[in-house]
């Protein structure tokens, strides 16, 4: 894939956030960020779903699971966006907040994407993974979540992308945790894979591979809010 204008700019704020004080500037303007009650609750049982589901713990399989489903409020979005703008074309201001929304959607869901072809492949020379708890449960959250997602951008977009501020800060936690209690491991572990170098990230080891996914993370958790902020001001 070549790497175009906002793609290389986005990927030069991957690296920079491999730096702990610039990840600590960038995140600290969300940090304290407190969604509203519904995105909280829809939140909660996400995260807590999984845990029952996958465990508390980060591992390859879950990681495989989450990013199943990570991809799809972009998916949403991009859709509620094309609904939406159906509505709302004679309102410049308005359009051009649900074009942002949708340009943004297609790349992050590219980039979830990503993951998911990556950690899946990792995964499998990890340990074996059952169809049922790893790939058809992950399916049936994923459609659900779809319409949800969905729904919820049709009703109230601030809901629907504080839902996902949470699910992020949730995935960044979990791979920050995963470098913390295996950096030592995974600077050890190669990772080869013909899709990412046709995505155009060249980490060395697996290490250097989850610390750019962790990244991306926040940066999608922040722009979640970001586009709240976009949407109310267009409204």
């Amino acid at each position: 894939m070549e790497i175009n204008g906002k793609d290389a700019e986005f990927e030069a704020l991957i690296e920079q956030l491999n730096d702990e004080d610039q990840l600590k500037a960038y995140k600290a303007p969300y940090d304290n960020y407190q969604p509203g009650l519904l995105p909280r609750i829809l939140g909660g049982f996400l995260v807590f779903c999984g845990n029952v589901v996958y465990g508390a713990d980060p591992s390859y399989l879950k990681f495989r699971a989450v990013e199943v489903i990570a991809r799809v409020p972009y998916h949403s979005w991009a859709s509620a966006a094309f609904t939406l703008m159906t509505i709302f074309y004679t309102n410049e201001q308005r359009a051009l907040a649900l074009s942002t929304i949708k340009e943004y959607a297609l790349f992050a869901s590219d980039n979830e994407t990503m993951h998911v072809v990556v950690i899946s492949l990792l995964s499998r020379r990890e340990r074996h993974a059952g169809i049922i708890r790893f790939t058809l449960i992950p399916m049936i959250f994923a459609f659900f979540y779809f319409w949800m997602s969905y729904a919820l951008y049709l009703l109230k977009p601030r809901w629907s992308l504080e839902t996902n501020y949470l699910f992020e800060q949730h995935a960044f936690d979990s791979y920050s945790r995963f470098l913390e209690t295996h950096g030592d491991e995974l600077r050890e572990k190669p990772v080869d894979s013909q899709y990412m170098e046709w995505y155009g990230r060249h980490p060395r080891n697996q290490y250097e591979f989850f610390r750019s996914v962790r990244n991306d993370e926040i940066v999608h958790r922040n722009r979640s809010i970001h586009e709240i902020e976009l949407n109310e001001h267009a409204a």
